[in-house]
C-alpha cells in the first residue's frame, strides 16, 4: 500500500515508511534558521495554515508538532470543521507533541452533501492567533475504535460557521485508538435517516465489533406517531447489534423556547401529535436494554439554569452570529452540550469512555 501526500511537497510515501517524519516533515530543515525552516510537507500558508494529504477514506492516526521559535496560539481542524486541539499557547522556542485517530470520509461533512462535500483526502488547518506547526504524521490507523453518530442538525458536521454540531466539538476530548465518525445528517427524522442509503445503511456497512453508535432523534419527528417513532429506533438497535456494535440512544437537546423560567413542552420534544419524544426513547432503551444518555434532561437543566436570556449564548444569536435560532447551537453551545454527552458516556462507562481524555 502506499500513499500520496499533496501540497507543499507532494512527498510519495510507501509501505516502508509510511509517513515517517524524517521523510514527511523536514526534519532535515531542523538545523536551518528558524525564520526560514520549511512548513511541513502538504502545509502551506501562515495563519490558517493548511495542510492536505491524499489519503482514502478510512481512519488515520494523526501526530502533529506545535510550536517554534517564537510564541504561539494554534488550534487544530480538520475536515469539515471537526476541532481536535483547542487553542493551545507556546512558549518561544518550544514544541508539544499532540496524537489524535481522524475519520475521513467523502463527502466530509454531511453524508447527503448539504453544505458542500469538502476535498477528498485528509485537510488540517491551524488557525488561532499565531499558529505554529513544524511537524504532522498521518498514518493508516490499526482497527481502532470507531464511534458513529446517527443523528440530525444538532449533531452533524456543520460546514459552514456559525452553526455547530456538538459531534464537531467532542473530538477534542478523544484519545488515538478511537475516532468519531459522524453520519448525522440535517433535517433527518428517524424515518428519512433509516430509510437514506447515505446515512443509516452506509452507517451500518462499516459497524465493527463493539463499536458504539450514539443514535439521537426528535427534532425533525414533528409528526411522528409513538408507534413510529419505537418501530424506527427498535430497527435501528436490532441491525446494530446484528453488526455486533453497541447502540445508544440520545434523547434530543433542548430547543431554547420558554414560558417565564420554564422551558415549554415544544422544547422538550413533545411533538405535533403529543408524542413526548424524548419519553419514548427512555421506554425503548429500558425494554431493550439499550442505554439511554439523557441529553433532554441534562440540557433541560443546564438551559433553566441559566434562564432565558444568558441561555441565549449557547443558541445562535444575532449580535454574535448573525441569526437568531433557538435550535441550532453556537461553537460555544455545541462544547457544552458536547461535554454533557461525554459526562454520560463517563457516568455509565460506555465502550468510548475508554478512550477519553
Amino acid at each position: 500500500m502506499s500513499l500520496t501526500l499533496s501540497g507543499g511537497h507532494g512527498a510519495r510515501l510507501g509501505a516502508a515508511g509510511l509517513l515517517t517524519l524524517a521523510t514527511l516533515v523536514g526534519t532535515g530543515a531542523a538545523h536551518a534558521d528558524a525564520a526560514t525552516r520549511a512548513l511541513p510537507a502538504g502545509c502551506s500558508g501562515t495563519a490558517p495554515i493548511k495542510c492536505h494529504y491524499a489519503v482514502s477514506p478510512g481512519n488515520y492516526d494523526v501526530t502533529v508538532s506545535v510550536g517554534g521559535a517564537s510564541a504561539g496560539q494554534t488550534e487544530m481542524w480538520v475536515e469539515a470543521r471537526r476541532l481536535m486541539l483547542p487553542v493551545t499557547k507556546t512558549a518561544a522556542g518550544a514544541v508539544a507533541s499532540y496524537s489524535f485517530t481522524v475519520n475521513v470520509r467523502q463527502p466530509e461533512g454531511q453524508p447527503t452533501g448539504q453544505g458542500g462535500t469538502g476535498n477528498p483526502g485528509l485537510d488540517i488547518r491551524f488557525a488561532g492567533a499565531n499558529p505554529q506547526v513544524s511537524a504532522v504524521s498521518v498514518r493508516p490507523a490499526t482497527q481502532p475504535l470507531v464511534a458513529y453518530l446517527a443523528g440530525d442538525s444538532t449533531v452533524c458536521d456543520q460546514l459552514t460557521a456559525p452553526y455547530t454540531g456538538w459531534g464537531q466539538m467532542i473530538t477534542t476530548a478523544v484519545r488515538p485508538g478511537a475516532s468519531i465518525a459522524n453520519y448525522a445528517d440535517s433535517g433527518e427524522s428517524s424515518g428519512s435517516f433509516l430509510s437514506n442509503s447515505a446515512l443509516f445503511p452506509a452507517l451500518l456497512s462499516k459497524v465493527k465489533a463493539n463499536d458504539p453508535v450514539f443514535i439521537q432523534f426528535g427534532h425533525n419527528d414533528k409528526q411522528t406517531s409513538a408507534s413510529t417513532f419505537r418501530n424506527n429506533l427498535s430497527t435501528m438497535i436490532s441491525r446494530v447489534r446484528s453488526k455486533g456494535g453497541v447502540p445508544v440512544l440520545v434523547t434530543p437537546p433542548v430547543r431554547r423556547h420558554f414560558d417565564g423560567n420554564r422551558l415549554t413542552p415544544t422544547a422538550l420534544h413533545v411533538n405535533g401529535v403529543g408524542v413526548n419524544l424524548p419519553a419514548e426513547m427512555r421506554a425503548v432503551g429500558a425494554a431493550q436494554r439499550v442505554p439511554v444518555i439523557d441529553l433532554t434532561a441534562k440540557s433541560k437543566a443546564l438551559v433553566e439554569s441559566l434562564g432565558p436570556s444568558a441561555s441565549a449564548q449557547l443558541f445562535l444569536r444575532s449580535s454574535a452570529d448573525g441569526v437568531t435560532d433557538n435550535t441550532h447551537f453556537s461553537q460555544y453551545g455545541a462544547t457544552q452540550f458536547g461535554g454533557l454527552v461525554l459526562q454520560s458516556i463517563r457516568e455509565q462507562n460506555l465502550p468510548l469512555a475508554a478512550y477519553l481524555r
